[in-house]
């Protein structure tokens, strides 16, 4: 038997989709996101239009259920805990110890959710090399170092982002500051973040659309990207809105700042509410 036609597709050194055309005239479709969110490749019998998907096998599912359902729980509570967070700042007392307090809370789910997501990637199934249609699942590891797997490098730069907004959230607490301090030990952190989050976004729309502008209406794991995008870009507005201008001592924005952050947040709830139903 001859060996399968390899067709690889992605990115600059990112693959993101491996297509075997086998002996038997079937053909076999490994995609990232789906193998790892999801634990399944693609595979059309030889002479059907009609796909069916093997899977890895049942603990290696069961781990990423379990991954998948922390990380989206993280999601969506330190989405909400921020919009509640920004809700307080522009209709409630606006106490800036009390928003810093849920502010903090909601970064230390965003700190887990991140990092959960990392953990999702380093113990995904991995397809075998030579072995069409199958997945494997190596043992459970905490770290990995992967930076030619685009999917490993977004949730790593996503999980940097949210350790970045753990060093803003704290300098918040900090009283008596100057507005250059106010600008570098909290303001700054917090754009880094935000460029971070972005950054991360668009790694993870180069793995779901293969390098390549789409937009799959079809596809969960589409608007998920799509969404927690969004959450960034307003995350960026927000904070650009925030700077605190030397002169006056006020924000650019703070009825922005307050809005984008509030609606921000609240995309990332809804980002970790679709993804709890991209399971495996």
């Amino acid at each position: 038997m001859g060996q399968p036609e390899q067709r690889a597709e992605g990115v600059g050194p990112f693959t993101t989709r491996l297509t075997w055309h086998l002996p038997d005239g079937g053909t076999a479709v490994w995609e990232s996101r789906p193998a790892r969110r999801r634990g399944i490749i693609a595979v059309r019998p030889p002479g059907s239009s009609a796909t069916r998907h093997t899977s890895a096998d049942e603990a290696a599912l069961r781990r990423l259920r379990r991954l998948n359902a922390a990380a989206a729980t993280a999601f969506v509570i330190g989405g909400a805990l921020f919009a509640v967070g920004a809700g307080i700042a522009q209709l409630g007392s606006g106490d800036p110890t009390t928003c810093a307090s849920v502010y903090f809370a909601g970064g230390l789910f965003f700190n887990t959710g991140g990092y959960v997501s990392l953990l999702q990637v380093i113990n995904a199934p991995r397809h075998v090399p030579g072995g069409e249609g199958r997945l494997v699942t190596h043992g459970w590891s905490r770290w990995s170092y992967e930076p030619t797997r685009v999917d490993w490098l977004s949730a790593f730069v996503l999980f940097a982002g949210t350790l970045v907004f753990a060093v803003d959230l704290l300098d918040s607490f900090l009283q008596g500051l100057s507005i250059q301090q106010i600008n570098r030990l909290i303001w700054a952190p917090d754009v880094i973040g935000c460029v971070l989050f972005l950054i991360s976004g668009h790694l993870a729309f180069v793995e779901i659309c293969h390098g390549r502008l789409c937009i799959r209406r079809r596809s969960l794991g589409w608007w998920i990207v799509a969404v927690n995008q969004l959450g960034s870009v307003l995350f960026m507005i927000s904070a650009l809105a925030a700077f605190t201008r030397p002169s006056t001592g006020s924000l650019i924005n703070a009825d922005i700042a307050n809005w984008a952050t509030l609606i921000g947040a609240s995309c990332f709830s809804l980002g970790g509410l679709l993804q709890i139903y991209e399971r495996p």
